[in-house]
């Protein structure tokens, strides 16, 4: 019943809740790709993880992915995330995942009740009916595990039936690899105790079934975990058969050619002694030096040491203040250094490849630091960084604005302004400095002017717009010139002593 006029024919007030600015990338997430079966399948692709704690969980200690995965958490500070990835180096098995078991769900008893169970299930693409398991005798779920696929391999020849301590459940593989292979949801068995829902393998609230596929290239595995995340950065490879270096080649090629939005970069340890080997150019080192996306390092004595050089980098806060490092002169926690010739490191140096060497005082490092085409590390990745943070703001500017950005020189100046924001975090976080400007004449800004702020950024006035740019509703263009900061990694000293 009214009681009275409503308030709003007075005050009326309505709230708008401003919408959420993007997000900037995070340039210190690795992803490790490796083949290891029956943990990550071809489905999900990808896992985040946020500690050794859980690669270890998934993988044990001797996979190569939980052995690149320590040296990339090693460092000091340590990195926070990581993903794994899968990538079908051989034919790999259809299978089924269960779902999750509840503790009383899993319960021994549950299972050791039964003793003429059956389980009903298509296993590449033939229904299979199997009676008579008697699961009085189990121990343990793993024991569970072992009766039933005891009684489906007598139809199904090296199919798996698996109990998954981890995550509390049943997994059923098929016996056969390809685009043939493939397990289906548990059905209704016709006679006995129906083992389908008690393994928690029906439609109800098991996982979707994984058909096989064949073996895939690297560069083909890569493409698609471009295509399904774009939250990782740097990529290794951990695999207990190396790739070829026509795969590592076909793969650089790759990175080097994805789009600036979803830069990446792509890590190679070489193990093969011929780096070294100054009269050669047809080592992966000499054959990587044209692409600017990809670092190497060598090391006979760890097959995953390029990812321990990217977990440094990986621990990198770009927002901070005097953040930012170069790869020399760091080192490499639980990796054993090499010990060369000068003429050997001289090599390695000339090639562009990266090595953790003992110094003759005592200490070890990584040396030089350097991209395969000879650009920084530090460099590539902060500029990598400096233009998502450029790009995020300008976008920022325009999606968060309620009204608009004119198409005006004040419009032109809201844009200038986030740029120089932009800017000043790079000079607050060590990757851009005040210094003599080299370049080409921009706007007010003459090769040999000192940059005193460290950048400058030059937009000329609306007025020079054409008029099909001023109809399509474009900014004019801004030109940004930043001096890179660098690093100082040899020293030359004179001393004179007079008596």
């Amino acid at each position: 019943m009214a009681t009275g006029l409503n308030v709003a024919d007075f005050v009326s007030v309505s709230v708008t809740i401003s919408a959420k600015a993007a997000q900037y990338r995070n340039f210190g997430v690795g992803l490790v790709l490796g083949s290891t079966s029956g943990v990550i399948d071809t489905a999900e692709r990808l896992r985040l993880y946020t500690s050794l704690d859980g690669i270890t969980q998934d993988f044990g200690t001797t996979a190569p992915e939980y052995l690149a995965a320590k040296d990339y958490y090693s460092q000091s500070p340590q990195p926070s995330l990581l993903y794994v990835g899968r990538w079908a180096q051989t034919a790999t098995k259809g299978h089924i995942r269960g779902a999750s078991l509840s503790p009383t769900q899993r319960l021994l008893t549950n299972f050791t009740s039964v003793t003429t169970g059956a389980l009903s299930i298509s296993i590449d693409g033939t229904a299979r009916n199997i009676t008579g398991i008697n699961l009085s005798g189990a121990l343990n779920l793993n024991g569970v595990a072992q009766i039933i696929q005891t009684a489906l391999a007598a139809v199904v020849p090296n199919a798996v039936v698996k109990w998954d301590a981890v995550y509390n459940r049943f997994d059923i593989a098929s016996g056969t690899t390809g685009t043939g292979s493939s397990v289906g949801y548990a059905t209704t068995a016709p006679s006995g105790t129906d083992l389908g829902p008690l393994l928690h393998l029906t439609s109800v609230d098991a996982s979707a079934p994984v058909v096989g596929i064949a073996a895939e290239s690297l560069v083909s595995a890569v493409a698609t975990l471009a295509d399904t995340s774009g939250a990782w950065y740097s990529l290794q490879v951990a695999t207990a058969t190396p790739p070829a270096d026509a795969d590592h080649l076909a793969v650089a090629a790759l990175i080097e050619g994805l789009s600036t939005s979803q830069s990446r970069i792509y890590g190679v340890t070489i193990q093969n002694a011929n780096a070294m080997d100054g009269t050669t150019s047809a080592d992966l080192a000499s054959l990587l030096k044209p692409y600017s996306r990809t670092f190497d390092q060598f090391s006979r004595n760890d097959p995953y040491a390029a990812e321990s050089l990217f977990g440094r980098f990986a621990t990198v806060d770009y927002s901070g203040s005097n953040t930012t490092i170069t790869g020399a002169y760091k080192q490499e926690p639980g990796v054993a250094p090499e010990v060369i010739a000068e003429s050997q490191f001289a090599t390695l140096k000339a090639k562009n490849c990266n090595v953790f060497v003992s110094v003759q005082n005592g200490t070890q490092i990584i040396f030089p630091g350097v991209m395969a085409n000879g650009d920084y590390i530090d460099e590539r990745i902060g500029a990598d960084w400096l233009q998502n943070r450029i790009q995020t703001d300008c976008y920022n500017l325009l999606y968060t604005t309620a009204t608009k950005v004119p198409q005006t020189d004040a419009g032109m100046n809201l844009i200038k302004t986030v740029i120089a924001n932009a800017c000043t975090v790079a000079v607050q976080n060590g990757f851009v400095a005040p210094g003599v400007w080299l370049g080409p004449n921009v706007g007010t800004l003459r090769t040999f002017d000192v940059l005193t702020s460290g950048f400058y950024v030059f937009a000329p006035p609306v007025s020079t717009q054409s008029q099909a740019d001023r109809a399509a509703r474009k900014s004019v263009p801004f030109q940004v010139c930043c001096k890179l900061a660098g690093a100082v990694h040899v020293i030359s000293i004179s001393v004179l002593l007079d008596r």
